[in-house]
């Protein structure tokens, strides 16, 4: 935090959990503004998740249909998945490519993270770029329905730009591999 920030910066003064489930906590904090008011917050904690853009060798990009509850409706997205407990964010990646779309990859490229809903979350997505692609067997949870397709870079992008793809994660994903794979090849 820079100095210049520090007027913005705002402290706990309590704190109660709302409701803890098996991968979420909801939090209540009373904490003091800047300004010395006093307001409440309320957000979820997250243990963190990975992204994958899989690349194929014909320069497809592997991607999944998968129904989401929240919304009662099937979304275009990239392989994805939480941290577990002592795992490392690589080996999340790793660990979800394979469990999702049966591949595994020889080359991994950080792409960088996003956070994607600061209002309400402490959520961290890390995503990588995945090459080097060889084909195994999924080894999905019996809890996962999903279908894998490859679909080309410029028509991922299409569906991104007309509103078929809408899922967050995967846009931010697919714009930072665009920029990457243009100065890189």
């Amino acid at each position: 935090m820079t100095a210049n920030n520090i007027d913005l910066v705002e402290h706990t003064i309590s704190s109660e959990t709302i409701a803890s489930g098996g991968m979420l906590t909801v939090k209540r904090d009373l904490v003091r503004l800047a300004n010395g008011h006093q307001s409440q917050r309320e957000f979820v904690l997250h243990p963190g998740a990975v992204v994958v853009v899989p690349l194929l060798d014909n320069g497809n990009i592997i991607f999944e249909r998968q129904f989401r509850y929240p919304l009662h409706q099937v979304f275009v997205e990239l392989p994805a998945g939480k941290i577990d407990p002592n795992e490392t964010i690589l080996n999340t990646g790793q660990r979800e490519l394979l469990e999702e779309t049966g591949y595994a990859a020889k080359q991994w490229v950080k792409l960088g993270l996003q956070h994607p809903c600061i209002g309400y979350s402490n959520e961290v997505i890390h995503m990588y770029l995945a090459r080097g692609l060889t084909l195994g067997q999924h080894q999905r949870d019996v809890d996962e329905a999903l279908k894998v397709f490859e679909m080309s870079l410029p028509r991922c992008m299409e569906m991104i730009l007309n509103g078929e793809i809408t899922d967050g994660k995967t846009i931010v994903a697919m714009m930072f591999a665009e920029k990457y794979l243009s100065q890189h090849g």
